[in-house]
């Protein structure tokens, strides 16, 4: 029913410098490697998203092996479920709070990029090319957020739905319905997060490259369910 599986910024190395005082290349390195630590609560933040998502819907499958003569624990269960989505909407606040201030990092990268001179032509196109894939990645990201975070509203409303005992069976199915349908859109959103990223990781080590940069490079991370 869920799948949480996210590609990351890769970080980068810096080996070595010729250069005596910062040069716009190494100015727009240093944002673009502070972007990625800005990063860092995004990436912490899925592990326990995927951990509460499990235990959530643990308590799911245990109230739909129930009948209507034990309402008292599917109630109780219902009531339990919606804190875990409660705390999963937090988790999902702070993930988006560290991607805002990554792109915001990102952005200064901007002014930088007309300082390279007539010999960088290269560097400067390559630069230009990892904004544009940057704008979408985070584009893309937003539709992830507002897709998760529909999925999460509606979850709550079926564990709300739950706790009343006139319930009718077939508004349950509609609104299981719904839930499914938001996660199908909540994968499709990933799948475009993630191809943005890894093409925004492959663009940065071409303008590493560009600018003469002797970087090393960290192992991407994934977080999956």
């Amino acid at each position: 029913m869920r799948l949480r599986l996210f590609m990351v910024l890769a970080a980068a190395v810096f080996i070595m410098t010729a250069c005596t005082g910062p040069s716009a290349q190494e100015e727009m390195y240093n944002h673009l490697e502070e972007a990625v630590k800005k990063e860092e609560g995004f990436r912490e933040q899925q592990q326990p998203l995927v951990k509460l998502e499990n235990e959530e819907q643990e308590l799911y499958e245990k109230i739909i092996d129930l009948n209507m003569d034990q309402f008292d624990k599917i109630q109780s269960l219902s009531k339990e479920a919606t804190g875990i989505v409660e705390e999963r909407q937090e988790k999902l606040e702070a993930e988006k709070e560290s991607i805002e201030a990554a792109k915001e990092e990102f952005d200064k990268i901007k002014p930088l990029i007309d300082e390279l001179d007539e010999e960088q032509a290269e560097a400067k196109e390559k630069a230009e090319e990892l904004v544009k894939t940057m704008e979408k990645r985070y584009e893309a990201y937003q539709k992830l957020y507002n897709a998760y975070n529909e999925a999460l509203k509606l979850d709550k409303e079926l564990y709300e739905m739950l706790q009343n005992k006139e319930l009718v069976e077939e508004d349950m199915q509609k609104k299981i319905e719904s839930i499914n349908n938001s996660y199908n859109q909540v994968i499709e959103a990933n799948e475009e997060f993630n191809q943005y990223t890894e093409e925004y990781n492959n663009q940065k080590k071409e303008l590493y490259e560009a600018l003469d940069l002797n970087v090393s490079y960290e192992e991407s991370e994934k977080s999956e369910e």
